[in-house]
């Protein structure tokens, strides 16, 4: 079994943060503070911290003729459970930095990926392989 990540990210503003993570993504929560709280995203533990100052320094690389943010983060869900959730994002009106698609179609490493920014600026991927078996493929 893969064992959970934990991730804490910096956010701008724990409410607004804490109502796109809840509300829009469909994490759910788990403890918290007033400048904190944990989330359960996709089985992983996810936390937002209020950092009311932080700057959100991107950069991009050329990957498959898109600029990949960077740094990004995300999960790599099951082929139909990102096809869902990408239904999800779009119904909610998320503006993509990178539209849903499928990345390097009929290749190894066949994958549907997608990207966006949080309220703070946090750039996230969510992925998924068409033979998850492919995932370290090279």
């Amino acid at each position: 079994m893969l064992q959970p990540f934990h991730l804490a990210m910096p956010v701008h503003d724990v409410s607004v943060a804490r109502e796109f993570y809840r509300d829009i993504l469909g994490c759910g929560e788990g403890r918290s503070d007033t400048k904190w709280v944990d989330f359960n995203l996709f089985g992983h533990q996810f936390v937002i911290h209020e950092k009311t100052d932080m700057l959100v320094q991107t950069a991009s690389n050329p990957v498959d003729g898109h600029d990949v943010p960077i740094p990004h983060f995300g999960v790599v869900l099951e082929w139909s459970q990102w096809h869902t959730f990408a239904e999800r994002l779009t119904s909610h009106g998320i503006t993509f930095l990178i539209e849903p698609y499928i990345r390097f179609e009929g290749q190894v490493g066949e994958q549907a990926t997608m990207f966006f920014q949080d309220p703070s600026g946090n750039a996230l991927e969510f992925k998924a392989f068409k033979d998850p078996t492919q995932l370290f493929a090279t």
